[in-house]
């Protein structure tokens, strides 16, 4: 059983090796441990850091291309690195390493696919009020489309079997978090978590780089899981207060319309079916939005068989399509 525990990093030189030395060498189950770092554009020593600390695989992109992308770009690496459990990890120490045990464990036993670590939010001194609560409710939100019960949906502390690295992928450009347990859930995988701890805090987080960032980022994440994956509830939903505004406005005309005075409320016939139109054509929306719902599933069927046969055959456009021209290494793309 090979355990890849993948690093994505953006200039973390100086975080790096307390997060590496505080990995795992020995978990029981577990019968090979490697590193795979996935270089986001750094611009300082974190591929000579990485590799000075012993690191097995190193990855990454020309220029930054941000954190989704890299989560991606280390999973396709894992799998054709012959990776069976794939555990995601942060190069600022912020997860406690020796945890990692936790994390494989219902995977190893076959409890689970997909196994989030739960943090203390509310322990977390660092953490502010307002995003302590954008933390719950993202949780929340992810739980109700997924249909688990994921209790740190935000955590990106995970380990996943070789399975359900085959079938994920992520649209959003800000962060995997959210969607990757979305689309566990709905492809019927097993989802779970486990309590882990934390470290102190490092350096300030690359994500959150102000609360009104951090909030508009979280609704418009939030919102756009709903839409992507739900697509004839949202656009319905979406329909009803004008399908309400509208009945209830036709409603009240023809009570003055009984009443011998409808002649002076023709406003509110007029607004009423431009209210029923605007329903009408959101439930168009929401049709055709479903059936693009099921070609997008389509494709992520191929997609996934397309990524088997590339990790069975150890080979993949992986990094070697990324390096930087200015650093070029022998064994970039490859094992250390």
């Amino acid at each position: 059983m090979k355990l890849i525990i993948q690093i994505p990093c953006l200039n973390e030189a100086a975080t790096l090796p307390i997060a590496l030395g505080d990995l795992p060498k020995q978990i029981p189950g577990i019968d090979v441990i490697e590193t795979l770092i996935i270089d986001d554009g750094s611009r300082d020593d974190t591929v000579a850091v990485a590799r000075a600390h012993g690191v097995h695989h190193v990855v990454g992109f020309r220029s930054n291309q941000g954190l989704a992308k890299a989560f991606m770009l280390g999973i396709q690496a894992g799998l054709e690195r012959g990776a069976d459990i794939i555990v995601n990890t942060d190069a600022d120490n912020q997860y406690c390493g020796e945890d990692i045990a936790k994390l494989v464990r219902p995977i190893l036993e076959g409890r689970a696919d997909l196994v989030i670590g739960a943090r203390p939010i509310e322990q977390i001194q660092h953490f502010s009020t307002i995003k302590k609560i954008l933390q719950r409710l993202g949780s929340w939100v992810v739980r109700r489309v997924s249909n688990t019960d994921v209790a740190d949906a935000p955590s990106g502390f995970r380990a996943m079997s070789r399975e359900v690295a085959l079938v994920l992928n992520v649209f959003s450009d800000y962060t995997y978090t959210l969607e990757t347990i979305i689309q566990a859930g709905q492809k019927n995988l097993r989802v779970s978590s486990v309590p882990v701890r934390v470290n102190g805090d490092l350096r300030p987080s690359r994500l959150v780089r102000s609360i009104g960032s951090y909030v508009r980022r979280s609704v418009l994440t939030m919102l756009r899981i709903f839409i992507v994956y739900r697509p004839l509830r949202f656009f319905l939903s979406a329909s009803l207060l004008p399908v309400l505004g509208g009945l209830g406005l036709g409603v009240r005309f023809l009570v003055f319309f009984v009443q011998g005075g409808g002649a002076g409320h023709v406003q509110s016939l007029i607004l009423a079916a431009v209210l029923l139109l605007v329903a009408f054509q959101t439930m168009l929306l929401a049709i055709l939005a479903d059936l693009q719902s099921v070609n997008r599933r389509l494709l992520e069927d191929l997609q996934q068989r397309e990524r088997a046969r590339r990790a069975d055959a150890g080979v993949g456009p992986s990094a070697a399509q990324h390096e930087r021209p200015s650093e070029r290494p022998r064994d970039w793309a490859t094992s250390a």
